[in-house]
């Protein structure tokens, strides 16, 4: 069975983008480039939010003309290349998404987890997204990316969420000598 993997980036007081949805903030270093990359091997789908997705889908196409940066470099081609599923319900899709899903939240995780020969999946970003399959109990591991930035507002790590979640620490540890990055799990995980 696939594990769903949250990975997100968060502002030292719990923002994942910044007063007017910015986020040019989290500074991708070669240490915490190769920890995501290293999230990336695990995985054979890509899953998003739709605010994030309009986010990403409006960079990852032709990202290397846009920024000359080595992280970009290497992560481009593999978010082309994987297939990439949407949850909204109102969002028709377009020629990057391989898939959208509208229906029954748990159902359809569930299932994506279930699916024969599947690997892992990668929820990268967002907050509403994660905070329900939190709820649900379908989120298998936690990666925070803590950056030395206070935003002062912005959309919260975690949409409010219905109940309070404790989540267990694997592994926490400095990369770039700045960005604190833990690994979580729900407790009966």
């Amino acid at each position: 069975m696939g594990k769903i993997i949250y990975w997100v980036h968060a502002s030292v007081d719990g923002f994942i983008d910044g007063p007017d949805g910015e986020f040019d903030w989290p500074m991708m270093g070669p240490e915490l480039s190769a920890y995501s990359e290293g999230l990336d091997k695990r995985v054979d789908t890509l899953l998003f939010g739709r605010p994030v997705w309009e986010m990403m889908v409006g960079f990852w196409p032709n990202a290397e003309s846009l920024l000359d940066d080595p992280h970009v470099a290497s992560f481009a081609p593999f978010w082309r290349a994987t297939p990439k599923i949407v949850f909204s319900r109102t969002y028709p899709g377009d020629e990057w998404t391989s898939r959208v899903i509208s229906g029954n939240l748990a159902e359809e995780v569930t299932a994506l987890k279930a699916r024969p020969g599947g690997g892992d999946l990668l929820l990268t970003g967002g907050s509403a997204l994660a905070a329900a399959l939190t709820e649900l109990g379908l989120i298998d591991e936690y990666h925070v990316a803590v950056h030395p930035v206070v935003l002062g507002g912005g959309r919260k790590l975690f949409a409010a969420p219905e109940q309070r979640h404790k989540l267990r620490l694997v592994d926490s540890r400095v990369l770039d000598g700045q960005v604190v990055v833990s690994h979580y799990q729900l407790p009966s995980s």
